[in-house]
């Protein structure tokens, strides 16, 4: 693979813990800069590029000689970007990041662009305005897919991403790609823009396995699998249940949690309930369920009883680096491993980005459609915001006189 001198480049935003940096590294990619705001992932970033690993299989190590900028992305330019030694004309390969998805995530407060953090995505194409990137990676949660404009529309806020993109001269493809179909040991669906200015073409990596037996297709990897191959952890670093829900996650079979407190809707009078994120129990012969921003991830059973998956169990299934340093507290450890992005996805897409770089074709930058699925469910979202969005904002309201 070619040094870092003759290597293809990607600027990194939001960048966090390096998930996105290690996968386009591992693809051949030289990083010219990663920006980051929170001091434990500056922290990480700086300590895995003094300890100078080396990426499998190759010569190179990890983020040498990238500038790593911990500046509020609102402040960050084009010239403070640039490599070294870049001439006027500098221009990455590739501008790749997903700015901050908890306003979208259906595990956060689904705030939207009502959130703060949910308007960072104009400083993401401003950077790639300043910058002329060959090709912009954009990573977010599905959430995404049919998160409401200002007028209420689900899907909305999608199609203003893509306006904004095709408004500084580039053609959006956008797909929705589960990790385990990848070979990561984990189910993890995320939503993947992949943008280019014309200069090349490049497609989704195609699926290399899956859940049901298919020709041509590997099976997917399971969590027990993965937990065979790693070291086992000390007691010291085993949370185990204790009090009250001790006999009720020991009842619990692989695959089942603990319901949450239903939520009364106008077409589930009953209650329309959910699983505890902190209290389910992983079925160890699937891939584990999608790695979260939380020091509770799930229970599995370990020969002495239930046991949460550790942080370094975790970092595992992102696929992290063996050897990749985490800065900061336990908790803060968990949060920089769930909000990165998952390494198996993240190499594919980044080699399928390599192999498009070498064209020498140019190309009228179009959009393609969206997928089917896409609208499926904005038509979904629509009509079961039609039944119940009235009701909840009523329960919304009388909470909030309480």
């Amino acid at each position: 693979m070619a040094d870092a001198f003759h290597a293809p480049t990607v600027v990194d935003l939001f960048s966090g813990a390096g998930g996105m940096t290690a996968s386009f590294e591992r693809a051949g990619f030289h990083t010219a800069a990663a920006v980051e705001l929170d001091r434990d992932c500056i922290a990480t970033l700086r300590a895995n590029q003094a300890a100078k690993l080396p990426i499998e299989k190759s010569q190179r190590r990890y983020l040498a000689g990238a500038r790593i900028i911990d500046r509020d992305i609102h402040t960050v330019h084009r010239a403070d970007l640039l490599p070294h030694v870049a001439g006027a004309d500098w221009r990455p390969d590739v501008l790749a990041g997903g700015p901050p998805c908890q306003p979208f995530s259906f595990a956060g407060l689904g705030q939207g662009m009502n959130d703060p953090r949910g308007r960072l995505f104009r400083e993401f194409v401003r950077i790639a305005a300043e910058l002329r990137p060959r090709v912009i990676l954009f990573e977010n949660v599905p959430g995404l897919v049919t998160a409401k404009c200002a007028q209420g529309r689900p899907g909305g806020v999608l199609e203003i991403i893509q306006r904004c993109f095709e408004s500084i001269g580039y053609g959006c493809n956008f797909a929705l790609l589960n990790a385990a179909d990848f070979g990561a040991p984990q189910r993890r669906t995320r939503l993947y823009m992949i943008a280019t200015d014309g200069s090349c073409s490049p497609c989704f990596p195609a699926q290399t396995h899956s859940q049901a037996e298919s020709p041509g297709l590997l099976p997917w990897v399971s969590l027990g699998a993965l937990l065979s191959k790693l070291p086992k952890p000390s007691e010291d670093e085993l949370a185990r249940p204790t009090g009250k829900r001790a006999p009720e996650l020991a009842q619990l079979l692989p695959g089942e949690g603990l319901k949450a407190h239903g939520i009364i809707e106008a077409n589930r009078p009953g209650g329309h309930w959910g699983y505890r994120q902190d209290c389910f129990r992983a079925d160890e012969r699937l891939p584990s369920r999608t790695i979260r921003a939380a020091s509770t991830p799930d229970w599995v059973s370990d020969g002495w009883g239930l046991r949460r998956l550790t942080w370094r169990e975790c970092a595992a299934l992102q696929h992290f680096p063996t050897a990749w340093t985490f800065c900061g507290t336990t908790a803060s450890k968990f949060r920089q491993i769930g909000n990165a992005v998952q390494g198996h996805i993240g190499m594919k897409l980044a080699e399928a980005i390599f192999a498009s770089l070498a064209s020498q074709e140019q190309f009228t930058p179009t959009s393609a459609p969206w997928p089917a699925s896409f609208h499926k469910r904005v038509k979904y979202t629509t009509a079961e915001h039609r039944v119940n969005g009235q009701h909840r904002a009523a329960a919304k309201t009388a909470s909030s006189l309480r």
